[in-house]
């Protein structure tokens, strides 16, 4: 199994409207993208530990093929182009387990 964890920041001019419009938008790619295992994202209830960085997105896949259709698929292209709007940084890992 893959795991791919991204955690998001963003710009200081963002509302928290376009916030909770993002989460659901990430929560939307489950089920559109066929190597998709499981996702979750959401809003850190502790933002003094995250550093600046207030949503996260766990997606698994059952391998790094999985990943890598993941990555350049249709459905995911919106959702990198809404970071690029959006979002100060992001900061990714990816491990197998």
């Amino acid at each position: 199994m893959v795991e791919h964890i991204v955690c998001f920041k963003f710009k200081p001019d963002i509302t928290a409207q376009q916030v909770d419009e993002f989460v659901e938008m990430l929560r939307g790619l489950k089920g559109k993208i066929e190597t998709i295992v499981d996702l979750s994202a959401g809003k850190t209830f502790t933002p003094e530990r995250g550093q600046g960085f207030t949503v996260g997105l766990v997606v698994r896949f059952r391998d790094k093929e999985g990943l890598a259709v993941y990555g350049p698929h249709q459905h995911h292209q919106p959702v990198k182009n809404r970071v690029a709007e959006i979002c100060e940084s992001t900061l990714a890992v990816d491990y197998e387990f």
